[in-house]
């Protein structure tokens, strides 16, 4: 009996230390914060890790083993990919969430720091991570092969401590798909690789329908090392999981009350009432930010299951940034901490709570019917403005030739910003270097030169893909107008994809901006990526391929035809043959004739 009760405690001891521990390596938080024109920003991060020692002897706890696994092959030291979809509309909703670390353009991103000895090692390891990173999250990353992948120089550093590394054995690898179409197929991996599955916590509002419904929404997956100052502990391996949506909270309460899109009726209208031509029949639509009124079973389709009980006590599951001033109900189980900064609090929740509610209701301040534009601002926290804003597009005509154009512009009136501007373009469109040129819009010519420092790696046909890689900068409240020439090449029958018609997506420009630091040297403070784009290419007719089939066919059917009779008949000449009459003729039908009338003679009755 004491054997027993011995076992018990030390059992009961071993799941407390596991609980604890469990606790400072795992923890999530869903941030939300509203956004002009009835949006909603959503931001769920999720973040464990591990001891090097612990990954290194295959001691898989908090670190999901499908993943780990597939590093320690591939011989992975820093591992960064994301799944986007959508535009950020910076103009509106202001700087980008996480200051764009978290963010990817259109499509499918990854770049990962390699150990290996040579560039070939390199591309066979790279090779393998994305086939087996394909496998993992059911997406088309063994499609990123040779022609896809760059060797970023200026864009990218690494986010982790790399004590051991050097400049010749650890590689740094860049591949994209924009034309990768991001799914619920995708989700569905990614919510494997939590402790909790998505089953409790504030992954349980994740669902695909929401998710994929959203005007912005992007999926990032980060695994890097980290290392405590020296003597002060062990190195572990971080990962970290983010998904940032911006939902529209209209759409997303339809489907409950008013499933199909009907417009709203006159009196239901939220009209700006200062501008001078209101009247009755006259209503100019105002933001509905400040009448923003939503709940998470609205937005989401559900309510937050509990808590994951291997997160960190110590965080707060849930923060929203609503001034103090707006009213925020919660269901019971729940406890609000306001910051002091007084335009934020967050949401501890009860060990036993089964169901988290939050309601954010409409400001108490404003009547449901007319709002003021002015009394807007003081319900919502007023967005950031964006360190840059930048625009891509293609400028030219016709099929053989174009230009891109990237439009920068600085809002800072008094800070220039410095960044790096990166571009993997495919193969088949070939920059004229001596046409890339930077102008200020209306500034003076003896300005400083914009374009600091280039890098360009051409492309090879078929074998690899254009790099270009600029730093340069914007001086302040100044817009600058990056453009350069391009040829495009004429592709195979079989290069084409089956909507050749519709054009190739061309990647997402990579904007880095960089800091000065204290010891002089810079570093990346703030990413953004510009808007994919689609180049159009000259398109073979592909029904001539068909004409010339049926061409090919019936030549080859006309001379065997040809061949066959002058092999298989006999040819005689004309008096070697049968005579041929009128009376022999009569008599070939007379014989026939008879015997079937022979048949059909009546019998005696």
């Amino acid at each position: 009996m004491r054997q027993l009760l011995s076992f018990s405690l030390l059992s009961f001891f071993s799941l407390c230390f596991a609980v604890l521990t469990a606790a400072a390596d795992y923890h999530e938080q869903l941030v939300l914060r509203p956004l002009p024109l009835s949006a909603l920003l959503a931001s769920f991060n999720f973040r464990s890790n591990t001891t090097l020692s612990a990954f290194e002897a295959h001691n898989f706890r908090f670190f999901p083993r499908s993943l780990g696994q597939i590093l320690q092959h591939a011989g992975t030291r820093e591992l960064h990919l994301r799944f986007s979809l959508g535009r950020w509309d910076a103009e509106s909703w202001g700087a980008r969430p996480w200051n764009g670390a978290r963010e990817g353009g259109t499509g499918v991103e990854l770049w990962a720091w390699l150990e290996a000895d040579t560039d070939e090692q390199a591309d066979h390891q790279w090779l393998t991570l994305t086939n087996a990173l394909s496998g993992l999250f059911c997406a088309s990353l063994n499609f990123i092969d040779g022609t896809r992948t760059t060797r970023p120089v200026m864009s990218f550093q690494p986010e982790g401590d790399h004590p051991n590394a050097t400049d010749t054995n650890t590689h740094l690898l860049y591949g994209v798909l924009p034309h990768e179409v991001v799914c619920t197929e995708n989700l569905t991996p990614f919510l494997k690789l939590l402790p909790c599955k998505g089953k409790a916590g504030i992954a349980s509002l994740l669902d695909g329908h929401k998710l994929f419904d959203a005007s912005w929404q992007s999926m990032a997956i980060d695994v890097r090392p980290v290392c405590p100052p020296e003597g002060e502990g062990e190195c572990v391996l971080e990962i970290e999981q983010t998904i940032d949506m911006v939902l529209d909270i209209e759409r997303s309460k339809r489907p409950r009350g008013n499933p199909i899109p009907r417009p709203l009726p006159g009196h239901e209208l939220h009209c700006d009432t200062s501008k001078p031509y209101h009247s009755g029949d006259t209503c100019f639509p105002a933001d509905s930010t400040a009448n923003q009124d939503w709940s998470l079973s609205q937005v989401f389709g559900k309510t937050i299951k509990g808590i994951c009980p291997l997160t960190d006590p110590n965080v707060p599951p849930v923060c929203l940034q609503v001034p103090d001033s707006r009213s925020v109900y919660i269901s019971n189980g729940g406890l609000e901490k306001k910051n002091q900064d007084g335009m934020s609090r967050c949401f501890e929740i009860e060990p036993e709570t089964t169901n988290f509610e939050l309601l954010l209701p409409r400001p108490e301040d404003l009547p449901a019917d007319n709002l003021q534009a002015g009394q807007q601002v003081e319900n919502i926290v007023k967005p950031e403005t964006p360190l840059l804003y930048a625009e891509r597009s293609f400028t030219g005509h016709g099929q053989e030739r174009g230009g891109v154009q990237t439009i920068l512009r600085n809002p800072s009136p008094d800070k220039e910003v410095e960044f790096i501007y990166m571009e993997s373009l495919p193969w088949f469109m070939r920059i004229y270097l001596h046409t890339i040129q930077a102008r200020i819009e209306g500034g003076p010519s003896d300005h400083d030169p914009l374009v600091q420092e280039v890098y360009y790696r051409p492309a090879v046909d078929r074998a690899r893909g254009t790099q270009l890689e600029v730093r340069m900068r914007v001086p302040p409240a100044s817009t600058v107008f990056l453009t350069y020439d391009f040829e495009k090449s004429i592709l195979r029958y079989t290069e084409y994809p089956p909507d050749a018609n519709r054009g190739f997506d061309v990647a997402a420009a990579v904007i880095t901006i960089l800091s000065p630091n204290k010891n002089g040297t810079r570093s990346a403070t703030y990413n953004l990526r510009t808007t994919s784009l689609l180049c159009s290419l000259p398109t073979p007719d592909f029904s001539m391929p068909y004409n010339v089939i049926i061409f090919t066919s019936t030549a080859i059917a006309l001379a065997f035809g040809g061949m066959f009779n002058i092999i298989v008949r006999r040819f005689v000449a004309a008096d070697e043959g049968p005579e041929v009459s009128v009376g022999s003729l009569k008599q070939k039908l007379v014989v026939p004739l008879r015997r079937i009338f022979a048949r059909v003679k009546p019998g005696p009755r």
